[in-house]
């Protein structure tokens, strides 16, 4: 990947722009038809994105809850060593990729790792499918060296898509949507509600990073929408509809 106007210390500038919002929401609409490119391209904005905050090349990366490998794919090109962590086999092996090799199965909420031991703790739109988001994102915190960075996204409940594909019904209910998903179509949701997918919400896990003694906040914003959207995170409610994917950056002291 090209350095081209690298700072001294190693990052990359990125700019948000809503030419790449709507970039970005248009390839949304090829998950289901298309999941390479979607997945593709999404993961080469997040590491240009990932870029901009810490250097990657060397740098020990740990994508938790990384999945298919789509973004480790793309942080290898960036020049990172990357492990991925899921709980799933069958995640690992999602639109017939083959399971990637420096993959390890384990949970988010007892990563198999030392503390310490990595540069960059990674996660992608994973703490909506965990039942306890604070003790996923202690463990990140965990697992990160002193210096490195926790970069946590993750879709909020009372966006538009919130109910992923139960979304709008999610509005009424996320058992009521996922009851109705059954029974239009006769098989439960991927993401079901209570048992695969919970309720995520920005105040609690910006709440949570405060709280922390341990870590400094390097940045807090909509991931997909432009940097003038930034204020948006700090007008309660407010957030919680417009924000749609919340990014917490973190440093660890």
């Amino acid at each position: 990947m090209s350095t081209t106007g690298t700072r001294a210390d190693g990052t990359v500038p990125f700019r948000a722009t809503l030419g790449r919002s709507v970039g970005l929401f248009s390839a949304f609409r090829r998950e289901q038809t298309d999941p390479a490119f979607f997945y593709g391209a999404l993961a080469r904005d997040t590491v240009a994105q990932l870029r901009s905050y810490t250097p990657l090349d060397g740098r020990l990366v740990v994508d938790v809850g990384g999945g298919p490998g789509y973004f480790a794919d793309a942080l290898r090109e960036a020049g990172a060593r990357c492990l991925c962590v899921d709980a799933d086999a069958h995640e690992m092996r999602l639109h017939g990729r083959d399971a990637d090799l420096h993959a390890v199965q384990g949970s988010a909420l007892d990563l198999p790792l030392h503390d310490g031991s990595v540069d960059v703790c990674f996660s992608s739109n994973v703490l909506e499918h965990v039942p306890d988001r604070t003790r996923m994102a202690d463990e990140m915190v965990r697992v990160t060296r002193p210096g490195g960075l926790v970069y946590l996204s993750y879709t909020l409940w009372l966006s538009p898509w919130g109910g992923h594909e139960t979304s709008p019904w999610h509005y009424l209910g996320g058992t009521y949507a996922a009851e109705r998903f059954a029974r239009k179509h006769g098989r439960r949701p991927k993401n079901d509600f209570g048992r695969s997918m919970y309720a995520a919400h920005a105040k609690e896990m910006i709440r949570w990073a405060r709280g922390r003694g341990d870590v400094t906040a390097v940045d807090v914003r909509p991931r997909y929408l432009p940097d003038w959207m930034r204020p948006i995170v700090h007008v309660p409610f407010l957030r919680e509809v417009v924000t749609w994917n919340l990014l917490l950056v973190l440093r660890k002291h």
